[in-house]
Protein backbone atom coordinates (compact mmCIF):
# COMPACT_ATOMS: atom_id res chain seq x y z
CA UNK A 1 0.00 0.00 0.00
CA UNK A 2 1.15 3.44 -0.48
CA UNK A 3 -0.52 6.64 0.72
CA UNK A 4 -0.46 9.91 -1.13
CA UNK A 5 -1.86 13.49 -0.31
CA UNK A 6 -5.55 13.47 0.05
CA UNK A 7 -5.80 9.66 1.11
CA UNK A 8 -5.97 10.56 4.33
CA UNK A 9 -9.04 13.44 4.51
CA UNK A 10 -11.17 14.58 1.93
CA UNK A 11 -9.29 17.74 1.14
CA UNK A 12 -11.78 19.05 -1.43
CA UNK A 13 -13.84 19.32 1.57
CA UNK A 14 -11.25 20.39 4.27
CA UNK A 15 -10.84 23.54 1.68
CA UNK A 16 -13.99 24.10 1.32
CA UNK A 17 -15.06 24.36 4.71
CA UNK A 18 -12.10 24.53 7.12
CA UNK A 19 -14.02 25.00 10.31
CA UNK A 20 -15.15 22.24 9.76
CA UNK A 21 -12.60 20.38 10.35
CA UNK A 22 -11.21 22.68 12.68
CA UNK A 23 -13.79 22.27 15.30
CA UNK A 24 -13.64 18.28 14.39
CA UNK A 25 -10.05 18.47 16.15
CA UNK A 26 -11.41 21.07 19.11
CA UNK A 27 -14.88 18.50 19.65
CA UNK A 28 -12.70 15.52 19.87
CA UNK A 29 -9.44 17.41 22.06
CA UNK A 30 -6.92 16.76 19.28
CA UNK A 31 -4.20 18.93 18.09
CA UNK A 32 -4.08 19.68 14.13
CA UNK A 33 -2.75 22.90 12.42
CA UNK A 34 -5.36 22.89 9.62
CA UNK A 35 -4.30 26.33 8.28
CA UNK A 36 -0.62 24.94 8.22
CA UNK A 37 -2.20 21.82 5.78
CA UNK A 38 -4.08 24.72 4.01
CA UNK A 39 -1.16 26.93 3.48
CA UNK A 40 1.04 23.56 2.32
CA UNK A 41 -1.43 22.14 -0.16
CA UNK A 42 -1.45 25.85 -1.57
CA UNK A 43 1.84 25.67 -2.06
CA UNK A 44 2.10 22.14 -3.41
CA UNK A 45 -1.02 22.92 -5.91
CA UNK A 46 0.66 25.93 -7.23
CA UNK A 47 4.00 24.08 -7.54
CA UNK A 48 2.49 21.01 -9.37
CA UNK A 49 0.02 24.02 -11.77
CA UNK A 50 3.34 25.06 -12.60
CA UNK A 51 5.22 21.89 -13.22
CA UNK A 52 1.93 20.72 -15.70
CA UNK A 53 2.49 24.38 -17.51
CA UNK A 54 5.68 23.67 -17.74
CA UNK A 55 5.73 19.63 -18.98
CA UNK A 56 2.73 20.97 -21.19
CA UNK A 57 5.31 23.14 -22.84
CA UNK A 58 8.28 20.73 -23.03
CA UNK A 59 5.77 18.64 -24.84
CA UNK A 60 5.25 21.35 -27.53
CA UNK A 61 8.12 22.83 -27.86
CA UNK A 62 9.51 20.81 -30.48
CA UNK A 63 7.14 21.32 -33.02
CA UNK A 64 6.99 24.99 -32.62
CA UNK A 65 10.57 25.88 -32.26
CA UNK A 66 12.09 23.48 -35.07
CA UNK A 67 10.29 25.23 -37.70
CA UNK A 68 11.35 28.92 -36.46
CA UNK A 69 14.87 28.16 -36.04
CA UNK A 70 14.64 26.98 -39.41
CA UNK A 71 13.27 30.39 -40.50
CA UNK A 72 15.91 32.41 -38.52
CA UNK A 73 18.68 30.34 -39.83
CA UNK A 74 17.32 30.82 -43.59
CA UNK A 75 17.37 35.07 -42.37
CA UNK A 76 20.93 34.57 -41.80
CA UNK A 77 22.51 34.64 -44.99
CA UNK A 78 21.33 37.60 -46.05
CA UNK A 79 21.05 39.16 -42.82
CA UNK A 80 23.59 42.05 -42.18
CA UNK A 81 26.46 41.57 -39.35
CA UNK A 82 24.13 43.62 -36.52
CA UNK A 83 20.95 41.58 -37.67
CA UNK A 84 22.71 38.62 -37.49
CA UNK A 85 24.22 39.14 -34.16
CA UNK A 86 20.17 39.70 -32.96
CA UNK A 87 18.99 36.50 -35.10
CA UNK A 88 21.91 34.40 -33.08
CA UNK A 89 20.63 35.27 -30.27
CA UNK A 90 17.16 34.60 -30.73
CA UNK A 91 18.21 30.25 -32.19
CA UNK A 92 20.31 30.62 -28.91
CA UNK A 93 17.31 31.27 -26.80
CA UNK A 94 15.08 28.84 -28.93
CA UNK A 95 17.25 25.78 -28.13
CA UNK A 96 17.82 26.82 -24.86
CA UNK A 97 14.45 26.26 -23.53
CA UNK A 98 14.37 22.95 -23.60
CA UNK A 99 16.89 22.81 -21.10
CA UNK A 100 15.98 25.39 -18.95
CA UNK A 101 12.20 23.89 -19.04
CA UNK A 102 13.64 20.19 -17.86
CA UNK A 103 15.50 22.35 -14.73
CA UNK A 104 12.45 23.63 -13.94
CA UNK A 105 10.57 20.88 -14.02
CA UNK A 106 13.12 19.11 -12.37
CA UNK A 107 13.29 22.01 -9.53
CA UNK A 108 9.34 21.56 -9.30
CA UNK A 109 9.87 18.43 -8.22
CA UNK A 110 12.19 19.12 -5.60
CA UNK A 111 9.84 21.28 -4.51
CA UNK A 112 6.89 18.91 -4.66
CA UNK A 113 8.93 16.16 -2.73
CA UNK A 114 9.99 19.20 0.13
CA UNK A 115 6.38 19.90 1.14
CA UNK A 116 4.94 16.33 1.05
CA UNK A 117 6.43 15.14 4.66
CA UNK A 118 5.35 18.11 6.65
CA UNK A 119 1.79 18.02 4.73
CA UNK A 120 1.53 14.14 5.09
CA UNK A 121 1.91 14.00 8.80
CA UNK A 122 -0.17 16.73 9.06
CA UNK A 123 -3.07 15.28 6.82
CA UNK A 124 -2.51 12.03 9.45
CA UNK A 125 -4.14 13.73 12.50
CA UNK A 126 -7.05 15.09 11.09
CA UNK A 127 -9.74 13.34 12.99
CA UNK A 128 -12.65 11.97 11.27
CA UNK A 129 -15.26 14.52 12.05
CA UNK A 130 -17.95 13.20 14.79
CA UNK A 131 -21.53 12.96 13.12
CA UNK A 132 -23.85 15.23 13.41
CA UNK A 133 -25.99 13.69 15.60
CA UNK A 134 -23.30 12.82 18.31
CA UNK A 135 -23.69 14.88 21.38
CA UNK A 136 -20.70 17.44 22.37
CA UNK A 137 -18.45 16.64 24.99
CA UNK A 138 -14.99 16.64 26.55
CA UNK A 139 -14.65 13.69 28.44
CA UNK A 140 -16.43 10.16 28.70
CA UNK A 141 -18.20 11.78 31.84
CA UNK A 142 -20.34 13.65 29.43
CA UNK A 143 -21.45 9.77 27.74
CA UNK A 144 -25.26 9.01 27.66
CA UNK A 145 -26.71 5.89 28.80
CA UNK A 146 -29.47 5.11 25.98
CA UNK A 147 -30.63 2.08 26.79
CA UNK A 148 -30.17 -0.47 30.26
CA UNK A 149 -31.27 -4.09 30.22
CA UNK A 150 -30.78 -6.79 32.80
CA UNK A 151 -32.68 -9.82 33.77
CA UNK A 152 -35.78 -10.41 35.51
CA UNK A 153 -33.41 -12.02 38.42
CA UNK A 154 -31.57 -8.99 39.24
CA UNK A 155 -31.45 -5.14 39.62
CA UNK A 156 -28.21 -3.72 39.42
CA UNK A 157 -30.16 -0.90 40.88
CA UNK A 158 -29.85 -2.47 44.44
CA UNK A 159 -27.22 -4.24 46.45
CA UNK A 160 -25.98 -7.68 44.88
CA UNK A 161 -26.66 -9.06 48.73
CA UNK A 162 -30.28 -7.92 48.20
CA UNK A 163 -30.43 -9.63 44.93
CA UNK A 164 -29.08 -13.05 46.01
CA UNK A 165 -28.91 -12.86 49.25
CA UNK A 166 -24.79 -13.11 50.46
CA UNK A 167 -21.99 -10.74 49.44
CA UNK A 168 -20.39 -10.77 46.21
CA UNK A 169 -16.55 -11.61 45.98
CA UNK A 170 -14.71 -9.91 43.03
CA UNK A 171 -13.68 -12.44 39.72
CA UNK A 172 -10.03 -12.53 41.52
CA UNK A 173 -11.14 -14.31 44.43
CA UNK A 174 -13.46 -16.17 42.50
CA UNK A 175 -10.35 -17.32 39.48
CA UNK A 176 -8.06 -17.84 42.74
CA UNK A 177 -10.25 -20.01 45.38
CA UNK A 178 -11.44 -22.39 42.04
CA UNK A 179 -7.39 -22.69 41.03
CA UNK A 180 -8.74 -21.16 37.55
CA UNK A 181 -5.82 -18.59 37.10
CA UNK A 182 -2.16 -17.96 38.11
CA UNK A 183 -1.37 -14.57 38.07
CA UNK A 184 1.60 -15.46 39.38
CA UNK A 185 3.73 -17.52 36.97
CA UNK A 186 2.18 -15.63 34.70
CA UNK A 187 4.17 -12.60 35.77
CA UNK A 188 6.83 -14.66 35.98
CA UNK A 189 7.30 -15.68 32.84
CA UNK A 190 5.97 -12.17 31.21
CA UNK A 191 5.75 -9.60 33.54
CA UNK A 192 3.00 -8.00 34.86
CA UNK A 193 -0.47 -7.38 33.94
CA UNK A 194 -0.11 -10.83 32.32
CA UNK A 195 -2.11 -13.92 33.22
CA UNK A 196 -2.65 -17.69 32.86
CA UNK A 197 -5.96 -19.50 32.82
CA UNK A 198 -6.04 -22.94 33.92
CA UNK A 199 -8.43 -25.73 34.33
CA UNK A 200 -12.14 -24.85 33.73
CA UNK A 201 -10.92 -21.15 33.43
CA UNK A 202 -9.19 -21.68 30.03
CA UNK A 203 -12.45 -24.08 29.45
CA UNK A 204 -14.58 -21.00 29.89
CA UNK A 205 -12.77 -18.72 27.81
CA UNK A 206 -12.72 -20.59 24.82
CA UNK A 207 -16.63 -21.15 25.17
CA UNK A 208 -16.98 -17.62 24.87
CA UNK A 209 -15.26 -17.42 22.07
CA UNK A 210 -16.39 -20.39 20.02
CA UNK A 211 -20.14 -19.44 21.18
CA UNK A 212 -20.15 -15.78 20.28
CA UNK A 213 -17.77 -16.96 16.98
CA UNK A 214 -20.46 -19.11 15.67
CA UNK A 215 -23.40 -17.35 16.30
CA UNK A 216 -21.74 -14.89 13.85
CA UNK A 217 -21.08 -17.17 11.29
CA UNK A 218 -24.22 -19.79 11.78
CA UNK A 219 -26.94 -16.99 12.46
CA UNK A 220 -26.01 -13.55 11.62
CA UNK A 221 -23.98 -15.01 7.99
CA UNK A 222 -20.83 -13.33 8.78
CA UNK A 223 -17.70 -14.69 7.01
CA UNK A 224 -15.58 -16.25 9.27
CA UNK A 225 -11.84 -15.11 8.45
CA UNK A 226 -8.41 -15.70 10.13
CA UNK A 227 -6.17 -12.87 10.11
CA UNK A 228 -2.20 -11.86 10.26
CA UNK A 229 -1.92 -10.44 14.07
CA UNK A 230 1.58 -9.16 13.27
CA UNK A 231 1.37 -6.61 10.32
CA UNK A 232 2.95 -3.58 8.53
CA UNK A 233 2.83 -0.04 9.54
CA UNK A 234 0.71 0.63 6.55
CA UNK A 235 -1.95 -1.43 7.69
CA UNK A 236 -2.17 0.37 11.25
CA UNK A 237 -2.00 4.01 9.17
CA UNK A 238 -4.22 2.67 6.97
CA UNK A 239 -7.27 1.55 10.03
CA UNK A 240 -6.58 4.80 11.88
CA UNK A 241 -4.60 3.54 14.71
CA UNK A 242 -1.47 5.44 13.79
CA UNK A 243 -0.20 7.68 14.33
CA UNK A 244 -2.18 8.29 17.69
CA UNK A 245 -2.28 5.23 19.13
CA UNK A 246 1.08 4.32 17.99
CA UNK A 247 2.22 4.05 21.89
CA UNK A 248 -0.26 1.32 22.42
CA UNK A 249 1.22 -0.84 19.88
CA UNK A 250 3.90 -3.51 20.42
CA UNK A 251 6.66 -2.94 17.78
CA UNK A 252 8.62 -5.19 16.03
CA UNK A 253 12.38 -3.82 14.74
CA UNK A 254 12.96 -5.82 12.29
CA UNK A 255 14.72 -3.47 10.23
CA UNK A 256 17.44 -3.16 13.27
CA UNK A 257 17.92 -7.04 12.61
CA UNK A 258 18.67 -6.45 9.03
CA UNK A 259 15.08 -6.83 7.96
CA UNK A 260 12.67 -4.68 5.40
CA UNK A 261 10.51 -3.06 7.37
CA UNK A 262 9.01 -2.79 11.02
CA UNK A 263 5.90 -5.00 12.17
CA UNK A 264 3.36 -4.16 14.94
CA UNK A 265 1.22 -6.14 16.57
CA UNK A 266 -2.30 -5.47 16.53
CA UNK A 267 -4.58 -4.67 19.00
CA UNK A 268 -7.59 -5.75 17.11
CA UNK A 269 -8.85 -8.12 14.67
CA UNK A 270 -10.37 -5.15 12.62
CA UNK A 271 -6.54 -4.37 11.36
CA UNK A 272 -6.74 -7.50 9.55
CA UNK A 273 -9.93 -7.61 8.19
CA UNK A 274 -10.07 -3.88 6.80
CA UNK A 275 -6.29 -4.14 5.27
CA UNK A 276 -7.62 -6.83 3.16
CA UNK A 277 -9.30 -5.39 0.52
CA UNK A 278 -6.52 -2.11 0.46
CA UNK A 279 -5.91 -0.89 -2.96
CA UNK A 280 -8.59 -2.75 -4.19
CA UNK A 281 -11.82 -1.64 -6.19
CA UNK A 282 -14.94 -3.74 -5.36
CA UNK A 283 -17.94 -3.85 -7.70
CA UNK A 284 -21.18 -2.92 -5.56
CA UNK A 285 -22.79 -6.36 -6.26
CA UNK A 286 -19.79 -7.46 -3.47
CA UNK A 287 -21.35 -5.16 -0.56
CA UNK A 288 -21.78 -5.47 2.39
CA UNK A 289 -18.73 -7.95 2.96
CA UNK A 290 -19.82 -9.03 6.58
CA UNK A 291 -16.56 -10.58 8.53
CA UNK A 292 -15.52 -12.22 11.84
CA UNK A 293 -12.80 -13.34 13.01
CA UNK A 294 -11.29 -14.62 16.28
CA UNK A 295 -7.69 -13.77 16.82
CA UNK A 296 -5.35 -13.18 19.97
CA UNK A 297 -4.73 -9.04 20.60
CA UNK A 298 -2.11 -6.72 22.17
CA UNK A 299 -2.52 -4.13 23.92
CA UNK A 300 0.67 -1.73 25.73
CA UNK A 301 -2.34 0.31 27.31
CA UNK A 302 0.60 2.55 27.97
CA UNK A 303 -0.20 4.85 30.92
CA UNK A 304 -3.47 2.97 32.42
CA UNK A 305 -3.17 2.78 36.02
CA UNK A 306 -5.43 2.42 39.04
CA UNK A 307 -7.28 -0.35 40.09
CA UNK A 308 -8.53 -1.56 36.49
CA UNK A 309 -4.76 -2.47 36.05
CA UNK A 310 -5.88 -5.31 38.95
CA UNK A 311 -6.81 -9.33 37.52
CA UNK A 312 -8.48 -9.67 34.43
CA UNK A 313 -10.21 -6.28 33.25
CA UNK A 314 -6.42 -4.46 31.88
CA UNK A 315 -4.12 -6.77 30.59
CA UNK A 316 -1.36 -6.63 27.35
CA UNK A 317 -2.92 -9.95 25.64
CA UNK A 318 -6.46 -11.02 25.05
CA UNK A 319 -8.67 -12.92 22.49
CA UNK A 320 -11.39 -11.02 20.63
CA UNK A 321 -14.13 -12.30 18.10
CA UNK A 322 -14.50 -9.26 16.06
CA UNK A 323 -17.28 -8.23 13.16
CA UNK A 324 -16.64 -6.02 10.50
CA UNK A 325 -18.54 -4.56 7.60
CA UNK A 326 -17.74 -2.99 4.78
CA UNK A 327 -20.54 -0.88 2.90
CA UNK A 328 -21.61 1.43 0.44
CA UNK A 329 -21.29 5.07 1.16
CA UNK A 330 -24.68 5.82 2.11
CA UNK A 331 -25.25 7.11 5.64
CA UNK A 332 -28.59 5.93 6.35
CA UNK A 333 -27.26 2.52 5.54
CA UNK A 334 -24.56 2.71 7.66
CA UNK A 335 -26.70 3.83 10.72
CA UNK A 336 -28.71 0.86 10.03
CA UNK A 337 -25.91 -1.57 10.25
CA UNK A 338 -24.45 0.25 13.23
CA UNK A 339 -27.91 -0.84 15.05
CA UNK A 340 -27.48 -4.44 13.57
CA UNK A 341 -24.07 -4.91 14.77
CA UNK A 342 -25.31 -3.54 17.99
CA UNK A 343 -28.20 -5.95 17.73
CA UNK A 344 -25.90 -8.56 17.54
CA UNK A 345 -23.98 -8.02 20.33
CA UNK A 346 -27.12 -7.69 22.65
CA UNK A 347 -28.41 -11.24 21.74
CA UNK A 348 -25.47 -12.19 23.12
CA UNK A 349 -25.30 -10.57 26.45
CA UNK A 350 -29.03 -11.57 26.92
CA UNK A 351 -28.36 -15.01 26.31
CA UNK A 352 -25.72 -15.20 28.74
CA UNK A 353 -28.15 -13.33 31.36
CA UNK A 354 -25.97 -10.56 31.78
CA UNK A 355 -26.91 -6.62 33.00
CA UNK A 356 -25.44 -4.38 30.21
CA UNK A 357 -26.09 -0.95 28.95
CA UNK A 358 -25.42 1.34 25.94
CA UNK A 359 -23.39 4.40 26.31
CA UNK A 360 -23.70 6.68 23.46
CA UNK A 361 -20.20 8.33 23.35
CA UNK A 362 -19.46 12.20 22.93
CA UNK A 363 -17.08 13.93 20.96
CA UNK A 364 -14.47 14.18 23.39
CA UNK A 365 -14.19 10.40 23.94
CA UNK A 366 -14.62 9.32 20.08
CA UNK A 367 -11.14 8.40 18.76
CA UNK A 368 -9.66 10.28 15.33
CA UNK A 369 -11.52 7.43 13.08
CA UNK A 370 -14.45 7.45 14.50
CA UNK A 371 -17.49 9.14 13.13
CA UNK A 372 -19.81 7.58 15.86
CA UNK A 373 -19.19 5.56 19.04
CA UNK A 374 -21.56 3.37 21.17
CA UNK A 375 -20.08 1.67 24.25
CA UNK A 376 -21.25 -1.49 25.74
CA UNK A 377 -20.22 -1.66 29.60
CA UNK A 378 -21.88 -5.36 31.57
CA UNK A 379 -22.37 -4.79 34.95
CA UNK A 380 -19.94 -6.13 37.03
CA UNK A 381 -20.77 -7.03 40.83
CA UNK A 382 -17.16 -6.83 42.27
CA UNK A 383 -15.99 -3.24 40.84
CA UNK A 384 -17.06 -0.19 42.12
CA UNK A 385 -16.21 1.39 45.60
CA UNK A 386 -16.41 -1.10 48.68
CA UNK A 387 -19.92 -0.02 51.29
CA UNK A 388 -19.19 0.07 54.92
CA UNK A 389 -18.20 -3.52 55.37
CA UNK A 390 -15.83 -3.45 52.84
CA UNK A 391 -17.76 -5.21 49.89
CA UNK A 392 -17.85 -4.11 46.26
CA UNK A 393 -20.82 -2.24 45.45
CA UNK A 394 -20.76 -3.19 41.49
CA UNK A 395 -20.28 -0.97 38.58
CA UNK A 396 -20.73 -1.27 35.29
CA UNK A 397 -17.32 -1.91 32.98
CA UNK A 398 -16.84 -1.65 29.07
CA UNK A 399 -16.76 -5.03 27.31
CA UNK A 400 -17.11 -3.84 23.96
CA UNK A 401 -17.67 -1.00 21.25
CA UNK A 402 -19.47 -0.35 18.21
CA UNK A 403 -18.48 1.75 15.90
CA UNK A 404 -19.03 3.80 12.40
CA UNK A 405 -16.52 5.26 10.60
CA UNK A 406 -17.74 7.06 7.41
CA UNK A 407 -14.99 6.72 5.02
CA UNK A 408 -12.06 7.47 6.78
CA UNK A 409 -10.50 3.92 6.53
CA UNK A 410 -11.30 2.85 3.53
CA UNK A 411 -10.20 6.02 1.80
CA UNK A 412 -6.76 6.35 3.95
CA UNK A 413 -6.65 1.63 2.66
CA UNK A 414 -7.81 3.06 -1.14
CA UNK A 415 -10.69 0.98 -0.66
CA UNK A 416 -13.34 1.33 -3.59
CA UNK A 417 -16.20 0.43 -4.97
CA UNK A 418 -17.59 0.99 -8.58
CA UNK A 419 -20.93 2.77 -9.00
CA UNK A 420 -22.25 4.03 -12.29
CA UNK A 421 -18.98 3.85 -13.81
CA UNK A 422 -17.55 5.76 -10.96
CA UNK A 423 -14.91 4.84 -8.35
CA UNK A 424 -16.55 5.76 -4.81
CA UNK A 425 -14.92 5.23 -1.25
CA UNK A 426 -16.52 2.33 1.03
CA UNK A 427 -17.93 3.05 4.64
CA UNK A 428 -16.60 0.76 7.27
CA UNK A 429 -18.32 -0.25 10.75
CA UNK A 430 -16.50 -2.46 13.52
CA UNK A 431 -18.01 -3.81 17.09
CA UNK A 432 -16.32 -5.98 19.18
CA UNK A 433 -18.61 -9.33 19.86
CA UNK A 434 -16.76 -10.84 22.62
CA UNK A 435 -13.44 -10.46 24.26
CA UNK A 436 -11.89 -12.29 26.83
CA UNK A 437 -11.23 -12.78 29.38
CA UNK A 438 -12.86 -9.27 29.87
CA UNK A 439 -15.95 -11.01 29.52
CA UNK A 440 -15.57 -13.47 31.65
CA UNK A 441 -15.44 -11.06 34.36
CA UNK A 442 -19.10 -10.30 34.41
CA UNK A 443 -20.19 -14.37 33.68
CA UNK A 444 -17.81 -15.30 37.02
CA UNK A 445 -19.30 -12.59 39.23
CA UNK A 446 -22.92 -12.74 38.30
CA UNK A 447 -23.16 -16.34 38.25
CA UNK A 448 -21.26 -17.30 41.71
CA UNK A 449 -22.94 -18.84 44.39
CA UNK A 450 -22.75 -18.61 47.94
CA UNK A 451 -21.07 -21.76 47.99
CA UNK A 452 -18.40 -21.12 46.21
CA UNK A 453 -19.14 -22.51 42.66
CA UNK A 454 -19.91 -20.93 39.51
CA UNK A 455 -23.10 -21.48 37.17
CA UNK A 456 -22.09 -21.82 34.02
CA UNK A 457 -25.15 -19.75 31.56
CA UNK A 458 -26.81 -22.48 29.57
CA UNK A 459 -25.82 -21.42 25.63
CA UNK A 460 -21.83 -22.51 26.86
CA UNK A 461 -22.51 -25.70 28.54
CA UNK A 462 -22.49 -27.98 25.32
CA UNK A 463 -18.70 -26.37 25.38
CA UNK A 464 -18.28 -27.14 28.92
CA UNK A 465 -18.85 -30.63 29.20
CA UNK A 466 -22.68 -30.50 29.62
CA UNK A 467 -22.03 -29.26 33.10
CA UNK A 468 -24.32 -26.60 34.94
CA UNK A 469 -21.26 -25.55 37.44
CA UNK A 470 -17.93 -24.93 37.68
CA UNK A 471 -17.10 -26.18 41.54
CA UNK A 472 -14.21 -25.53 43.62
CA UNK A 473 -11.28 -27.53 43.12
Amino acid sequence: MSYHCGDMIDLKQLREDPQRFKQAALDKNIQVDVDRILELDSARREAMSSQEAARSEQKSIGKKTGPQIGALKGRLKSASDDEKAVIEQEIAQLEQRPQELKEQIQQLDRRIEQLKPELDELLLKVPQPAAEDVPRGRTEADNIEILAWNPEQFDPGISFRDNRGFDPRTHIQLLEAMGLVDFERAVKVAGSRHYVLRGDGMRLSQAILRYAFEMMVDEFGFTPMSVPVIVRENAMIGTGFFPSGRDQAYHVEETRRGSGEDLYLTGTGEVGLMSLHADEILDIDQLPLKYTTVSTCFRREAGAAGKDTAGLYRIHQFDKVEQVVICEADPQQQKQWHQEMIGYVQTLLQRLELPYRLLQCCTGDLGPKNEDMIDIECWMPGRGEPDSQGHPTGQYGETHSASRLGDFQCRRLNLRYRENGRNVFCYSLNNTVAATPRLMIPIIEMNQQEDGSIRIPQVLRPYMGDREFMQPS
